[in-house]
Formats: structure tokens, sequence, C-alpha cells
């Protein structure tokens, strides 16, 4: 099966309804990311094959339960999941932060080839990010235990906004740790085609 097939097969395993085009630049983006990662190493991940399943399709799981507005994804690195999200969802406003300039560098390199108008990226640690207005949501894949996304990252959510974090085994000790002011919303075990490991967003909200 060809990367472009097992793409398609997997956007069909997930129910996915895709904007025109949207296939064609996650395409572009999977072949930008195993290029540039042979020199800056910026995933695990080395064939091609396996990026469909582990970062795309992966990424692409999560993509229903996101609203419209804005989204900032937090140790973005790759691209993932924010890249996938501003491909497939031209409607949201999405932030790409990583605190590695070669990452950055990555980042407007994929944006500019892509030609992503709804994509920022923005070098620096997200403690010290201090935009005019918070998020919608905020996202995370592998960026830190729940406890510490959510206490760095706090003053960059709306009161009503939501964490989304992209986790494998469900974290109940991480949940357990959470601080009081903060409370899960909501678990969704994602279905990843192609991928045999477990997988959960987990929601999280300000307590009122």
């Amino acid at each position: 099966m060809s990367i472009e097939q097992q793409l398609q097969a997997g956007i069909a395993g997930l129910g996915l309804g895709l904007p025109e085009g949207a296939e064609a630049k996650l395409l572009a983006y999977l072949a930008l990311l195993d290029k540039w990662n042979r020199v800056y190493n910026l995933t695990a991940v080395r064939e091609a094959e396996r990026m469909v399943s582990h970062h795309l399709l992966d990424s692409l799981a999560a993509v229903p339960f996101f609203h419209s507005g804005t989204v900032l994804d937090v140790g973005s690195g790759g691209g993932l999941p924010g890249i996938p999200l501003a491909i497939t969802r031209p409607d949201m406003q999405v932030t790409l932060i990583d605190s590695i300039a070669k990452k950055t560098a990555f980042l407007l390199q994929a944006k500019a080839e892509l030609g992503l108008a709804n994509l920022s990226v923005v070098t620096g640690r997200v403690e010290g990010y201090r935009p005019e207005a918070g998020f919608d949501a905020i996202t995370s894949r592998a960026f830190a235990d729940l406890k510490e996304f959510v206490t760095l990252t706090r003053h960059l959510l709306k009161p009503t906004g939501r964490w989304l974090a992209m986790k494998g085994l469900m974290p109940h000790e991480e949940i357990a740790s959470l601080p009081e002011w903060v409370k899960v919303s909501a678990n969704h075990v994602l279905a990843v085609p192609g991928l045999d490991a477990a997988r959960h967003l987990i929601v999280l909200e300000l307590v009122a």
C-alpha cells in the first residue's frame, strides 16, 4: 500500500470529511517532515510509512474534538498535532510554540510551503509567552505531564477555554495529581488506524 493509499484508508477509517486539497497538503507536509528529519531530528519515527499512522492519523483522530476558534499547540516540535489541525480545519487559527529554534525554523518553512494562512509560529518557552488574547483551546502531544501542562499554560487559556491533552495509556496518576482549579470534563478513547497502541484525548477545563 502506498503512503497515499494508507492516508486515504486511514481518513476513511476515522470517518473524517476533509476540505478540498487537505489530503494533498497532508502528504506534502509528510514529505517535508521526512526530508527535514534527516538533518534536524524532529521526530524519532524515521520511516514515512510509519509517520502516516504514528503522526498524521494520530493527530487527525483528535480533530473532531476541537471546536472553532483559536488553538495553541504547546511544544509543537515537528508540528504535531498543530499542522494537521490547521490543514484540516481552515476555520481555526492555530499557533505553534516551541523553544527550539531549529524546530520553529521547520514550522515556518512548512507554513510557507503549504500556504497555511491560519498558522502562526512562536519561538520561546510557553511560560514566558504573553500574547494579547488567550486561546479557546490549548493542546499538546507528549509535552509534559498534565499538572505541568495546565500550570505552565493557565495564563494562556480563556476562562471558557479547554485543554486537550493527547496521551497514550490512560494517565490515572497524572489526573490524580491535578491542581484543584482544573477538572477533567471528558476522556475520549481514540482508535487510530494502523496504530496498535492505546490513545486518549483528555479534555480539561477550569473549575468555575
